[in-house]
């Protein structure tokens, strides 16, 4: 039996984990679960993908990519268990912030989708420079006069500040969103794609938007909000809908957004692993993961 048998060792995405800071990537856990619309434990899911990525190898059939020389900092979760969306803020964006200035791409493990808004204002306090593209079954513009919630992180940050022009919302559902909330979107410049699109154009829908979001912004930041996949595959996300995006589409459009060299950071959220079944919503959220770094490496 030879020292690098597969029998001996099994080298997994989780191996890719340092402590080492000078890594290319960072990874951060943001286990918010106060303020979700559907009550639930959002908050268990970084601690639940890293312990996923264990399952997963670092060698892309697909491509032929060798994760394997790839390093990611883990820097732990913020400790914002016990907060609302409000409070989460500032201290997320202090967590975030030098992340995003040290490494080429960080990833964050949500939580709840109210930890986008952080997320962006981390990327730049002025919210001029910076481009938010979602992945998302909703377009999270409830009104905010009763508070922040995961449903409202995009109208939160267009109060902010953040151009309309500067949002591309992919993976809209029928039946899932509201007249009020599509009318916002439009009156705001807002660029919508429904779930439709993807079906007829592959990914093209991403690549559109990319593109029109790099030619306006310095930086970009991307909402993986797995609920925009079909809820037959996603059991542990509560907004996922039946009509969704297949994991397919998920993980091609990952690894598309990630090659981009203009993303600097990006997002999980709405994944709660009290209603996995079958680790099957776990799983694919440590692909994405994995499709993620992916795509990184293709920057080169």
């Amino acid at each position: 039996m030879t020292a690098d048998s597969d029998c001996r060792s099994w080298f997994s995405a989780a191996d890719l984990l340092t402590d080492d800071a000078a890594a290319p990537i960072a990874l951060i856990g943001a286990p918010l679960g106060l303020g979700s619309i559907t009550p639930g434990r959002c908050d268990l899911a970084p601690e639940v993908v890293r312990a996923a990525m264990r399952r997963m190898s670092v060698y892309d059939l697909e491509t032929q990519t060798d994760l394997s020389t790839l390093r990611v900092f883990d820097a732990g979760d913020a400790d914002i268990a016990d907060c609302e969306p409000a409070s989460a803020l500032a201290p997320l964006v202090a967590c975030i912030a030098p992340l995003t200035k040290a490494h080429r791409l960080t990833m964050v493990l949500g939580g709840n989708n109210a930890i986008t808004r952080p997320c962006v204002h981390a990327l730049d306090t002025t919210l001029q420079r910076v481009g938010l593209l979602t992945l998302d079954a909703h377009f999270d513009l409830r009104d905010t006069d009763c508070g922040l919630t995961n449903g409202n992180p995009i109208q939160a940050l267009l109060e902010d500040g953040l151009p309309g022009k500067h949002i591309a919302q992919i993976g809209l559902l029928p039946f899932a969103n509201t007249k009020k909330a599509h009318d916002k979107a439009k009156a705001a410049g807002i660029h919508v794609q429904c779930c439709d699109h993807w079906d007829a154009g592959g990914t093209h829908p991403v690549e559109e938007a990319l593109c029109m979001l790099a030619e306006r912004c310095d930086v970009i930041h991307v909402d993986f909000d797995i609920d925009v996949i079909e809820r037959a595959c996603m059991p542990g996300a509560p907004g996922a809908r039946p009509g969704g995006i297949s994991p397919n589409y998920f993980f091609a459009a990952t690894r598309l957004i990630c090659a981009h060299p203009k993303v600097r950071s990006i997002d999980l959220t709405e994944f709660d692993p009290s209603l996995d079944v079958a680790s099957i919503s776990a799983l694919t959220a440590a692909r994405w993961a994995c499709e993620a770094l992916t795509g990184f490496k293709r920057r080169g």
